[in-house]
C-alpha cells in the first residue's frame, strides 16, 4: 500500500515501481479524491490490471468495493504477483489494512508493507492539523523521505528525528523523485500488527464509525473543473497568483490556446510545476483542487474566466 499526504509523491513512486517491475505482473488500484480521475491518466502503461476507485476516500467510503476489487484481481485468469494500492492523500491506512486482515481477503492475500511517502520540503509536525497525515506516519512500515534534493542536510536529520519520535524504530529511506531500489520496498514482509498501537486496533473494531468521519473532522473537500476549450495562459497564471491559501493540493491536465501540447499541472503547497505530457491526451482541461473551506463556485467561475476567447 502506498500512502502519504497530499502532494508527497505517491503517483511518482508508483510510476517508478511500474517502470522497473521487469517481469513482475503488477495490478494497481488507484483511489482518487474527487470526481475526475487525474492520477490514473499520469501512470505509465500497465495494461488492463488497473482499477479506479474514485470520488471518495478509500478508508471511509468504499471499503467493500476495495474488498470486491481485490478478490476479483486475485481470482483473475491472468494471475498477478503484486497488488499495489495508491490511496488518496487524505486516507487513513488503518481501516484499509484491517479490510485485508478482518475479511475473507486474509486467506488469499497478505500485506507486504505500507509505504508512507513524506514530503521533506513541506512536511511539518502539525502537517495541517490532519489526523490522516499523522496516521499515515504511525502505520507506515517504511517511510520514504521524498524530495530530499530540495532541503538541507540539517532538515533531513530534523525530520528523521521527528519521525522516530512518532514511530520508534521506523525504517526511513531517503528518495528523490520517488526513486528507490525495488528490493527495498517489494517482498519485504515488514507489515507487523504488533508494532501498531493496540488501542487504535481495538477502537476501530469497536467504533468503526469514528474513522469513517475523518474527512469531516479534517475538513478536506475536493472541487473539480473540466472544459473542452483551451485556456488563456496569461489568465491562468493570474488565477494561480491569487490562489486561496486553503488549497493544499491541485493537479490536472491543461490545454492552452495556441499550443498543440497538453501539460501536466501539479501544485503542492507553494510549489507549482508544469510539464508537457508524454501520453496522448484529449483536447480538454481537467483540474482537481483539494483543501479546506474551499469556495467551489468561486474557483469554477475564476477558471471559467480563464477560457480563451
Amino acid at each position: 500500500m502506498i500512502t502519504g499526504f497530499l502532494g508527497s509523491g505517491k503517483t511518482t513512486l508508483l510510476n517508478h515501481i511500474l517502470s522497473h517491475r521487469q517481469n513482475l505482473k503488477v495490478a494497481v488500484i488507484v483511489n482518487e479524491f474527487g470526481d475526475i480521475h487525474i492520477d490514473s491518466q499520469l501512470l505509465v502503461s500497465i495494461d488492463e490490471n488497473m482499477v479506479q476507485l474514485g470520488n471518495g476516500c478509500i478508508c471511509c467510503t468504499i471499503n467493500q468495493s476495495l474488498v470486491n476489487t481485490v478478490y476479483e484481481l486475485v481470482n483473475h485468469d491472468d494471475v498477478v504477483d503484486y497488488i499495489v494500492i495508491e490511496t488518496t492523500g487524505v486516507a487513513n491506512p488503518l481501516p484499509i489494512m484491517l479490510s485485508f486482515i478482518s475479511t475473507e481477503l486474509r486467506d488469499i492475500t497478505y500485506i507486504d508493507s505500507i509505504l508512507t511517502v513524506l514530503d521533506a520540503e513541506s512536511f511539518t509536525p502539525s502537517h495541517y492539523d490532519s489526523e490522516a497525515a499523522l496516521n499515515q506516519l504511525i502505520y507506515g512500515d517504511i517511510i520514504l523521505l521524498n524530495k530530499t534534493d530540495l532541503v538541507t542536510r540539517d532538515r533531513i536529520d530534523e525530520l528523521k528525528t521527528y519521525i522516530r519520535s512518532i514511530k520508534r524504530g521506523a525504517r526511513v529511506i531517503q528518495t528523490q523523485q520517488g526513486q528507490v531500489p525495488l528490493p527495498l520496498i517489494l517482498d519485504v514482509g515488514f507489515n507487523d500488527l504488533s508494532t501498531y498501537p493496540t488501542d487504535d486496533l481495538t477502537e476501530y473494531h469497536t467504533h468503526p464509525e469514528y474513522h469513517s468521519h475523518h474527512l469531516e473532522n479534517d475538513g478536506f473537500i475536493a472541487t473539480s473543473f473540466d472544459c473542452d476549450r483551451p485556456l488563456d495562459l496569461s489568465k491562468f497564471q493570474t488565477f494561480l497568483d491569487h490562489l486561496s491559501p486553503n488549497i493544499y493540493r491541485a493537479k490536472g491536465i491543461l490545454w492552452f490556446q495556441g499550443s498543440q501540447l497538453r501539460y501536466v499541472f501539479q501544485l503542492s503547497g507553494k510549489r507549482c510545476d508544469f510539464k508537457s505530457a508524454q501520453a496522448q491526451l484529449p483536447d480538454c482541461n481537467q483540474l482537481v483542487f483539494i483543501g479546506r473551506n474551499l469556495d467551489a463556485i468561486k474557483i469554477k467561475q475564476q477558471l471559467t474566466d480563464c477560457i480563451a476567447i
